[in-house]
C-alpha cells in the first residue's frame, strides 16, 4: 500500500490550519487623542465669548486658543484626506458624511437661532453656512481639490499664495464663506504633504520638552498683542480692508499666522499623548460634538447662564466655563450620542447613490510568478 503523495500531504494539512480573517482597520490612538483635545479647544474657545467683554486676560487666552485649534483640526483632516481620488465610493463618503450633515444642521441652527432671536423670517440661506458650519463646507471643497493638490509641484506655497489674495480681495462675498475657505486652505495641504514620519519627528522626548515653554510664551505673546491687534484676524473670515487695513497688511498676516499657527500646531501635537485612554474612543466622534455643541453654546446665552454672580469674575467664570465647556463636547462624542444620531450625522443614503457607488472596489490580484510551459504529451512541444 503506497501512501500519500506529497502534494495531498501539503493539502490535508493546509485544510488543518485556521483560516486568516481579515481584522478590522486599527484606529490609530494618537490621532484620536489630537482630535478630542482640538475639539475639546474649539469648544472651550467658544465657551469664552461672552466672557471677553472688556477682560484682556480673557481676550488673550482666547486669541492663544484660536491661534491654532482650528488649523491643528485643519491639518489632521488634511493628513486623512490624501487618498481622495474621486472614486465612487469615497465620492459617496464624501456626500454622506459632510455634505449631508451640512444641510441637516443648516435647517436645524437656521430655525434654532431664529427662535433664540424671535425671527419669523422664513427664509432658509442653504448657500450661507450658519456659524460654524462654515467648516463642513469648506472640507467638501477642500477634499474636492485633492487631486489637484497632489499634481502641482509646490502645493503648500501656491495654497498660501492663494490665501493672501484672498485677504486682498474684499468683494469675495459671503456666500459659502469663501473667505474662509482659502485662507484656511494652506492648513489642510499642509495636511496633505505629511507623511507619518512627520508625526513622529513631534512626538519625540525633545519636542515634548520644547513645546512646554513655547506654548507659555505664545500665550505672553498673546497677552501682549491683545490691544495691539485685533483678534479677528484669527477668524479668517475678513479682508484687510474689512479689517480697516491696507492690502499689503493681509498678505504679512497670512504669512505670519500661517508660521505662528504651524508652529504652535507642531507643539500642540507633541504633547498628545500615543496610548489609548478613557478619551481615545471620543476622537472618533469630533464630528457629532462639533455640530452640537453650538446648540449650547448659542443657547446659554440667551438662557441666562452667564448672569449668575460668580460668572461675573474673571477667574471664577474662567474656571466654570472651561470646565463644563471640557466636559460637555466630551458627552457630546460619546458613543451613545453617535448611535442616536448617527442617522443625521452620518446617513447611509443608499437609495441616493448608483451601484457603482454602494460596492467597494475589488483588490487586485496580487501577480503570480510565471511558470513553464505545459507541454503536450503527445508532441512533446510546447502548448501554445
Amino acid at each position: 500500500m503506497t501512501g500519500p503523495t506529497p502534494s495531498r500531504e501539503r493539502g490535508q494539512h493546509a485544510a488543518r490550519l485556521p483560516r486568516q480573517t481579515a481584522r478590522p482597520k486599527q484606529r490609530d490612538a494618537f490621532f484620536d487623542n489630537a482630535k478630542y483635545f482640538a475639539i475639546v479647544l474649539v469648544a472651550i474657545g467658544h465657551a469664552w465669548e461672552p466672557l471677553r467683554a472688556d477682560s484682556r486676560v480673557v481676550t488673550s487666552l482666547y486669541m492663544f486658543v484660536y491661534a491654532f485649534h482650528m488649523p491643528a483640526f485643519i491639518l489632521i483632516a488634511g493628513y486623512f484626506s490624501r487618498n481622495f481620488d474621486g472614486r465612487p465610493d469615497r465620492v459617496r463618503r464624501l456626500v454622506t458624511g459632510v455634505l449631508a450633515p451640512y444641510l441637516v444642521f443648516q435647517v436645524a441652527y437656521t430655525y434654532f437661532l431664529r427662535r433664540l432671536d424671535e425671527n419669523d423670517n422664513n427664509y432658509l440661506p442653504l448657500f450661507e453656512p450658519r456659524w460654524l458650519l462654515w467648516f463642513l463646507v469648506a472640507l467638501f471643497i477642500w477634499r474636492l481639490t485633492v487631486p489637484l493638490w497632489k499634481t502641482v509641484r509646490w502645493p503648500v506655497p501656491l495654497a498660501l499664495l492663494l490665501a493672501a489674495v484672498a485677504t486682498a480681495s474684499p468683494t469675495m462675498g459671503s456666500d459659502l464663506q469663501l473667505q474662509r475657505v482659502v485662507q484656511f486652505l494652506p492648513y489642510f495641504v499642509l495636511g496633505l504633504t505629511l507623511r507619518p514620519e512627520h508625526f513622529q519627528l513631534v512626538r519625540r522626548r525633545a519636542a515634548r520638552l520644547l513645546a512646554v515653554p513655547i506654548l507659555a510664551v505664545a500665550a505672553l505673546v498673546a497677552y501682549w498683542a491683545e490691544p495691539r491687534m485685533e483678534y479677528a484676524w484669527l477668524y479668517h473670515r475678513g479682508s484687510a480692508q474689512e479689517l480697516g487695513e491696507p492690502w499689503w497688511t493681509g498678505v504679512l498676516m497670512t504669512l505670519a499666522l500661517f508660521g505662528c499657527a504651524v508652529l504652535l500646531t507642531a507643539c500642540f501635537l507633541a504633547l498628545v499623548p500615543g496610548r489609548h485612554a478613557w478619551f481615545t474612543a471620543l476622537g472618533a466622534g469630533t464630528l457629532y460634538g462639533y455640530l452640537l455643541h453650538g446648540f449650547l453654546v448659542r443657547g446659554s446665552v440667551e438662557w441666562g447662564w452667564y448672569d449668575p454672580e460668580p460668572m461675573q469674575n474673571i477667574w471664577t467664570g474662567l474656571l466654570i466655563t472651561t470646565v463644563i465647556a471640557a466636559v460637555g463636547i466630551s458627552l457630546l462624542c460619546a458613543p451613545p450620542v453617535q448611535r442616536l444620531l448617527r442617522p443625521l450625522v452620518e446617513p447611509q443614503m443608499k437609495w441616493f447613490f448608483g451601484r457603482e457607488a454602494l460596492t467597494a472596489p475589488k483588490k487586485p490580484e496580487p501577480a503570480r510568478a510565471p511558470t513553464a510551459p505545459e507541454r503536450n504529451p503527445d508532441t512533446a512541444t510546447p502548448r501554445s
